[in-house]
């Protein structure tokens, strides 16, 4: 039953872990893509995403704000510069997040699961030991 739940806490916090990853790379890929945004590339064409998997061609005519997503359907017209500074704080926010909270909860999970497996190995051969101990006993006697 320990066992079972220690495994669900190292199964969430590796999870936990891994999802976070992948919203730190949206997030840098975000703001390696705000890169693109410069004079050299005004009026250039582009395709514009519909969905997915469909693009209609455009051009890129304002190389001075985009619309940042901020969450829960929110956007905010940001200057490149400001919305740089905004992917920044969020990558930096979910890299402390994993390496100083998550890593280390996960780390002490590993930790008490662990010492609870060596315990469990000690009873066990203690167990043996005595079963031993009284076979030995019971065929001397005999």
């Amino acid at each position: 039953m320990i066992m079972a739940i220690k495994r669900q806490e190292i199964e969430f916090l590796t999870s936990s872990i891994g999802q976070l990853k992948v919203a730190q790379t949206k997030y840098v890929e975000a703001k390696d893509s705000l890169n693109v945004l410069n004079k050299n590339n005004q009026g250039k064409e582009l395709l514009v995403p519909l969905t997915s998997s469909m693009y209609v061609p455009g051009s890129l005519n304002d190389v001075d704000t985009c619309l940042v997503d901020i969450g829960t359907g929110y956007y905010v017209e940001k200057s490149v510069e400001d919305s740089k500074a905004f992917f920044k704080r969020k990558i930096d926010f979910l890299t402390k997040q994993i390496v100083e909270k998550i890593q280390p909860a996960l780390q002490e999970k590993h930790a008490m699961k662990q010492a609870v497996v060596e315990v469990m190995n000690m009873k066990i051969q203690q167990l043996q030991q005595s079963q031993q101990s009284s076979q030995t006993v019971g065929t001397t006697n005999a």
